[in-house]
């Protein structure tokens, strides 16, 4: 496996709904809380009673949140804390919104919780149960697919070995050059970092600190502006390195970490002598900032062209996730070879691909005359023959006749398409690619 996660490329689009406020933040909405401890407390109430029976919270017990937009949302509890200097019931909670992606997951105050919509926690393997007796065998297997979304690599005993480890984040928030971001999943920092919240990265040399002093120190006398390795492409304002992680071990394990924090799934983060990492930046007179990354693997007998990849969340919605894929291919026409992104994809990460091989293969039916095989599409584009067929097949412009598969590529269905796959983003000019293969260099 690669040394960081895929993607949700999840890495390379970012979620259509904007996260909910961090630890509870919600001021802007002015919404009455719903419910307090000393609220609670003061009245007779025998249904407020009831509820400071209720607390603190169990873990798993569901309940509905309110959320940024104002809405309540369904969510579980999955870790509770308590308040310091607070009273016995209080604690803060935190949730995963069961709608939303884990990305979404967040500490919430108790004033948050609608306690009238308590659902008392249940045992999980018997609730799995019954609900499994319930459902027909098709519908279990849809429930079963969208559970280990991302993960299909991993057995049921793995997957909840995972989600118990990773189920809280960690750090909350990081500082990379002059942005503040919100992190979206927990990523194994050392142990001497488990009392941080938020973290301060040198955008160049991706070291981290504890405190914003120690960042300011380490800047003055960080003599790096842009990632270590080789620049191998500079077209306008954009460049992209090359930084082999046996070379450059420290940079690579701490890009995999600050990777980890917007990827979900299980994987290796010191294990990165194998692979080499492809750093984007946008470059000023200040240097080269880090934009998103791809790594893959030196020598890969899968055929391998992307291992992880990710677009860092400021960058994103501005297509340089494309950019990344398409970079991948460039290279591997370079090699000569035929090339695919490791596998599984996330949900994100397969609409990222399925968007760039639509775009890519119908751009070539349209200005093709005559018959055209997969064979040839495949040697055109480096993309494999496997996701050719499955993309054909996806948009339906693929038979079976006679034994083989016939392209049927009519120009009005071609265009119609191509308008739903969108934009195809930044494009890679290749004259200005200088690059020799791995397997080439001395």
């Amino acid at each position: 496996m690669g040394p960081s996660a895929k993607s949700d490329t999840n890495g390379t689009a970012s979620s259509n709904r904007n996260p909910p406020a961090t630890n509870g933040g919600d001021a802007s909405l002015n919404q009455p809380p719903l419910a307090t401890n000393q609220a609670i407390a003061e009245s007779a109430d025998p249904s407020k009673k009831r509820k400071m029976g209720m607390l603190p919270l169990e873990v798993g017990t569901r309940v509905l949140c309110r959320w940024r937009d104002g809405k309540l949302h369904p969510v579980k509890v999955i870790e509770r804390r308590r308040i310091h200097n607070g009273g016995p019931n209080d604690y803060e909670y935190y949730v995963h919104y069961t709608e939303f992606n884990r990305r979404l997951d967040e500490w919430t105050h108790l004033d948050q919780l609608d306690l009238d919509s308590v659902e008392c926690a249940v045992d999980e393997k018997v609730e799995d149960k019954v609900t499994s007796l319930k459902m027909t065998r098709h519908q279990k297997r849809k429930i079963d697919e969208t559970h280990v979304e991302g993960h299909e690599e991993l057995d049921a005993a793995s997957l909840r070995e995972h989600e118990e480890f990773t189920k809280v984040k960690n750090i909350a928030t990081i500082e990379l050059g002059k942005y503040e971001i919100e992190t979206w999943y927990f990523s194994p920092f050392p142990p001497e970092y488990n009392d941080c919240v938020k973290l301060f990265f040198c955008e160049f040399c991706l070291n981290f600190m504890k405190r914003k002093e120690q960042l300011q120190r380490h800047m003055r006398k960080c003599d790096l502006k842009h990632p270590p390795g080789d620049e191998i492409y500079r077209s306008g304002t954009l460049s992209m390195f090359e930084v082999d992680g046996k070379k450059n071990k420290v940079y690579a394990q701490n890009l995999c970490y600050l990777a980890k924090l917007f990827l979900d799934h299980k994987t290796l983060y010191y294990d990165v002598d194998l692979f080499l990492f492809y750093v984007l930046c946008e470059c000023d007179d200040r240097g080269c900032h880090m934009v998103g990354y791809f790594s893959k693997e030196k020598h890969s007998e899968e055929a391998y062209n992307l291992a992880c990849i990710l677009t860092l969340p400021p960058y994103q919605r501005k297509g340089y996730g494309k950019f990344l894929i398409a970079f991948s291919y460039e290279l591997s026409k370079k090699e000569g070879k035929v090339g695919t992104p490791e596998r599984p994809l996330s949900d994100l990460g397969l609409l990222s691909y399925r968007g760039y091989w639509t775009r890519v293969l119908l751009d070539i039916l349209k200005k093709h005359k005559g018959n055209i095989s997969i064979k040839e599409l495949s040697d055109m584009t480096a993309i494999k023959a496997e996701d050719i067929l499955s993309t054909l097949q996806s948009l339906e412009l693929i038979q079976y006749r006679k034994g083989q598969h016939v392209i049927c590529a009519d120009p009005k269905v071609l265009d119609r398409h191509l308008k739903a796959a969108g934009r195809g983003g930044l494009d890679v000019d290749v004259s200005k690619l200088i690059w020799t293969p791995y397997k080439d260099q001395s």
